[in-house]
């Protein structure tokens, strides 16, 4: 993976082999699965900690960072078949702090058995824990494990 993805005019493939999380009024070419939470921490904070959580984990590989972009771009390798999955996150000015866009899609195949939604349901899990809501913000929460999540 060499270049960012543009969450703006991302077209995303017809097989449901693909997550998207992201706020409202981002994507202009296709309509995220969910929206993205609010968060009080700054944008660099927030970046610097997800750089941070993403580092820590062990099924993750060829991790690229554009600190002045707040964008971060990653493989994560499933643990049993070992397929290669592509994650995009960007981190972003929030009327309360900071939000986040974060898109999972698999490499191969039409169908991943949810395992794209889990994956950004715990990333996203794992910032709650760590990271202050905006008032009012539910965001999304991990009921199976993905990337990291832990008990939610």
């Amino acid at each position: 993976m060499t270049d960012f993805i543009d969450f703006a005019s991302l077209e995303r493939p017809k097989a449901p082999n693909h997550y998207l999380v992201a706020p409202e009024g981002l994507c202009q070419s296709t309509t995220p699965d969910e929206d993205a939470p609010e968060f009080r921490d700054d944008p660099d904070a927030m970046f610097m900690n997800i750089v941070q959580m993403v580092r820590s984990k062990d099924n993750v590989q060829d991790i690229e960072v554009d600190e002045s972009a707040r964008r971060l771009s990653f493989v994560s390798v499933t643990s049993f078949f070992k397929f290669k999955d592509d994650v995009d996150i960007a981190v972003l000015p929030g009327a309360a702090g900071s939000t986040v866009a974060i898109y999972s899609r698999s490499r191969v195949g039409k169908g991943d058995f949810g395992k794209n939604k889990k994956r950004v349901h715990g990333l996203i899990a794992d910032l709650r824990k760590t990271r202050v809501l905006a008032e009012g913000e539910g965001g999304v929460t991990a009921k199976d494990p993905g990337i990291g999540a832990g008990k939610a």
